[in-house]
């Protein structure tokens, strides 16, 4: 059965709140926001770095606002450029996506410092999207962050 026009506009107004959150990211990123950083995520989202043969995970608002606060500490002040924003709805609130990420260091004239992609599960919580996880796969790095 084809999908009525109110199902297709609600379909495309979730496609266009979860495209939001990966850009509202990266922008918050370059402005040094991390409180609006956090405001992304949902209340119980987390966020997992795997790379470098080890993991790491932040969950909950407290946890993310400390990692994220300490993104400007040290060599690297990261400066994410998204590319490749792939979305699956799930359905009943819920969907998935991935989005791949080169990163340049602002500390070192902006030279090129890695690549990976975040592989995101959103949820969507009164009329808008966050992120209920956001998982970081290094492909490349050449330092280790931290």
């Amino acid at each position: 059965m084809a999908k009525s026009v109110e199902q297709l506009a609600g379909e495309l107004a979730d496609r266009e709140g979860i495209r939001e959150l990966p850009l509202k990211y990266c922008d918050c990123v370059w402005r040094n926001d991390m409180t609006g950083i956090v405001d992304l995520f949902a209340s119980d989202g987390e966020f997992i770095t795997k790379g470098f043969k080890r993991e790491h995970r932040a969950s909950g608002r407290e946890a993310l606002l400390k990692l994220y606060n300490g993104l400007t500490q040290g060599e690297l002040t990261p400066r994410p450029y998204i590319h490749n924003h792939v979305i699956d709805l799930a359905g009943g609130g819920r969907a998935t996506g991935r989005c791949y990420v080169e990163l340049r260091n602002l500390k070192k004239n902006m030279e090129w410092v890695g690549s990976g992609y975040y592989e995101d599960e959103y949820i969507k919580v009164g009329d808008g999207w966050k992120f209920k996880s956001r998982t970081f796969h290094t492909a490349y790095m050449s330092m280790n962050p931290g």
